[in-house]
């Protein structure tokens, strides 16, 4: 299927979403491929990770912006040529993209059971859960999820999920939350919001100023 859902939050931000139903061959009809995305799509070595990337390149058309608008920098963060911020993520049958003119973090989770089996290696102290909780396993991605897309905008070795940042606790209902980095003399805040969609969840953040 084509584009599977657009979130209108603020009016200088787009986020779109991808449910990848096609295969590589139907994905790339109306693209034109730089020849490093070309040499980049020979190399992956499963069709997943194919479509997850031309589905990203199938969002970004949607919105007007052609391959070669795209670039990584020596960290793999990517950029947009126009100025404006971007942040991608995929997570099996979905891709997302967020742009916008603030510094932007986005992260696509399939919600699994098996998180909790982690928790501990990148649940902070002050996050205190009720396992019982029917949202428990909810309550996890979104953690981990914040921490993945503060990660994409700070992406600096040694950033710790567990020590270095903070999620201000929340209720599945709130739809957003804050975090907080606090690495090394660096310490930033990020306005957080969430959505489930289907067995998804989707956080996006922006780092405040």
């Amino acid at each position: 299927m084509p584009l599977h859902k657009t979130i209108n939050c603020f009016p200088d931000t787009q986020i779109l979403l991808w449910n990848i139903t096609e295969t590589a061959e139907m994905l790339s009809e109306g693209l034109h491929l730089t020849q490093r995305s070309l040499d980049r799509l020979r190399n992956m070595k499963s069709d997943a990770h194919r479509c997850g990337f031309l589905s990203v390149r199938q969002l970004l058309l949607s919105l007007g912006y052609q391959d070669s608008d795209l670039y990584y920098d020596e960290f793999g963060k990517p950029h947009l040529t126009d100025g404006k911020h971007i942040s991608i993520s995929h997570s099996y049958e979905y891709s997302a993209i967020i742009i916008s003119d603030r510094i932007t973090g986005v992260d696509l989770e399939l919600r699994r059971d098996k998180i909790a089996i982690i928790a501990d290696k990148f649940i902070e102290p002050s996050f205190i859960l009720d396992k019982n909780d029917p949202d428990y396993i909810s309550k996890l991605t979104v953690n981990w999820g914040v921490k993945e897309a503060v990660f994409k905008i700070r992406n600096e070795k040694g950033i710790s999920f567990k020590d270095h940042i903070d999620v201000k606790l929340f209720e599945m209902s709130d739809k957003k939350t804050t975090a907080t980095l606090h690495f090394n003399n660096l310490q930033r805040q990020f306005d957080v919001y969430f959505e489930e969609i289907a067995e998804y969840t989707i956080v996006y953040l922006f780092e405040r100023h």
